[in-house]
């Protein structure tokens, strides 16, 4: 059996590491480096970085700050934000990055999920999905959740996956930085609907959540920000929780 993953998630405005709620109200939240040290040395099983406003303010990556990031890891690091194409994807594997993540350039033209899992292998292709509850349904939401769609969240995942994607990023807008749990009734259709590693995230609160979403939602990795960021739950006690509630999990 495949061991669960905890992933530390910075999401990165202007060089500093931001936390909001509901993707709103955004905090600063540290310097990304000594976050990235951090989370080395506490054991996390990866890391993803995520520029929030590279989709919206037409920014590219911040290739230097990837750079030196990958120089204080020894994890995998997924990148993501405002990639449009190949050369972004080059570019970010160069500097440094063991996987990329890519949401909206996707959903406007999923063949490029095709090329690049040709191109740089489907194993580094994170398909990310911001997906609300509304009216009864799963709808997808484009640059960093601020425009909707009508798509059922389902039916783009199935599609993404079948375009080429090697894992999935699924954060629930309802959930995000409540602390409330995450969302198991869509994590778990999804991971039940598609055949590659899916990540949850928003909500995380509690170490019974992490249980939860693993037990229940039937994730293979969890991702959480603000409550790592300022320390309220520590990586090492979490997974010793998990391994006690037998739940397969790396320990260090």
């Amino acid at each position: 059996m495949l061991t669960k993953r905890i992933i530390p998630c910075l999401d990165i405005k202007n060089g500093r590491t931001v936390k909001g709620v509901n993707f709103k109200d955004l905090k600063d939240a540290g310097d990304p480096i000594e976050l990235v040290r951090w989370y080395t040395k506490q054991g996390a099983d990866e890391l993803i970085f995520l520029d929030i406003t590279a989709t919206n303010e037409k920014k590219k990556i911040l290739l230097n700050l990837v750079k030196k990031m990958s120089y204080n890891i020894n994890i995998p690091f997924t990148v993501g934000g405002g990639i449009k194409e190949e050369k972004d994807v080059e570019l970010l594997l160069e500097n440094g990055a063991d996987k990329i993540s890519i949401n909206t350039a996707a959903f406007k033209n999923p063949n490029l999920l095709y090329r690049l899992s040709k191109r740089f292998g489907s194993q580094c292709i994170v398909l990310a999905v911001d997906t609300k509850y509304d009216k009864n349904k799963w709808k997808v939401y484009l640059n960093g959740g601020k425009i909707p769609t009508t798509v059922n969240t389902i039916d783009w995942v199935y599609e993404g996956y079948n375009r080429g994607a090697g894992e999935l990023l699924l954060t629930s807008m309802n959930h995000d930085g409540t602390k409330n749990g995450f969302a198991i009734d869509i994590t778990k259709n999804v991971s039940e609907k598609i055949n590659i590693p899916v990540i949850a995230s928003g909500g995380a609160g509690t170490l019974n959540d992490f249980y939860k979403i693993f037990k229940n939602g039937k994730a293979d990795a969890a991702l959480a920000a603000s409550i790592f960021h300022y320390n309220e739950i520590r990586i090492p006690d979490l997974k010793i929780y998990l391994s006690n509630k037998n739940i397969p999990i790396r320990i260090i």
